[in-house]
């Protein structure tokens, strides 16, 4: 029994073309999947990237302004600690230009010894004593007369201009006679200039020799509290 057999044709000879296509679109295939992933990874990097160099130079900027705000702090520091330093030096100076023109006036003016001698009347010395008796017993005597009291009148007289003037004319000279201190002769020098003031000044508003007597001892009792510090030593 002959088998027949039929002749193959050309298109039928030829290798199937799934076969060695196949392996190409494979790689093809898993080259395009791993290149689009490979690209995702390196963009996603480069953001990371780009994020930190963002946030350092977030930090980077508010470190500077912390700087800036601490150096501006510091520079206004300076500068206020300066001003009440110089305030600080101005005010003593002041202070002791004024005390050396006041004891230069009180001393061409004001009564005193006709020679250099040392000043006998110190503390504890009948002469002492008797000086501070005539200053506040003038004083004293002052008021009365100024308050018309004594010779009394209707009329301003003598004995009332000289009550309303007794603490510049006989208290005050009696109390720098002694040998006081130093912070009482200030308060007596500066008395001494600030007394004729009052005195002059207050009659332009109230005529009333009482009042301007009144007003030159609330100044004297005053200085000598400021000058020898008799709130301080109360509290």
């Amino acid at each position: 029994m002959k088998v027949r057999t039929r002749r193959r044709t050309r298109e039928e000879r030829r290798p199937p073309t799934a076969i060695s296509v196949s392996p190409y679109f494979a790689d093809y295939t898993a080259t395009k999947n791993f290149f689009p992933r490979k690209g995702f990874r390196i963009r996603a990097s480069s953001n990371e990237v780009d994020t930190k160099t963002e946030e350092d130079r977030e930090k980077n900027v508010q470190e500077a302004n912390r700087v800036n705000t601490v150096e501006i702090q510091e520079q206004g520091i300076a500068g206020v600690s300066k001003m009440s330093v110089g305030a600080t030096s101005t005010g003593p100076a002041l202070d002791k230009d004024l005390k050396k023109v006041v004891q230069k006036t009180a001393a061409t003016f004001a009564p005193r010894a006709s020679t250099a001698t040392k000043n006998p009347a110190v503390p504890g010395t009948v002469l002492y004593t008797v000086f501070e008796v005539q200053g506040y017993a003038s004083m004293l005597l002052g008021g009365v007369l100024s308050y018309n009291l004594i010779f009394p009148s209707n009329e301003p007289d003598i004995w009332r201009l000289m009550g309303m003037w007794s603490i510049w004319m006989f208290t005050i000279p009696s109390l720098r006679a002694r040998d006081c201190s130093k912070n009482e002769k200030e308060a007596l020098n500066y008395l001494f200039l600030l007394i004729p003031l009052l005195n002059v000044i207050i009659p332009f508003f109230w005529k009333s020799f009482a009042v301007v007597w009144s007003a030159d001892t609330v100044a004297f009792f005053g200085m000598y509290a400021w000058k020898l510090g008799w709130l301080q030593q109360r509290e």
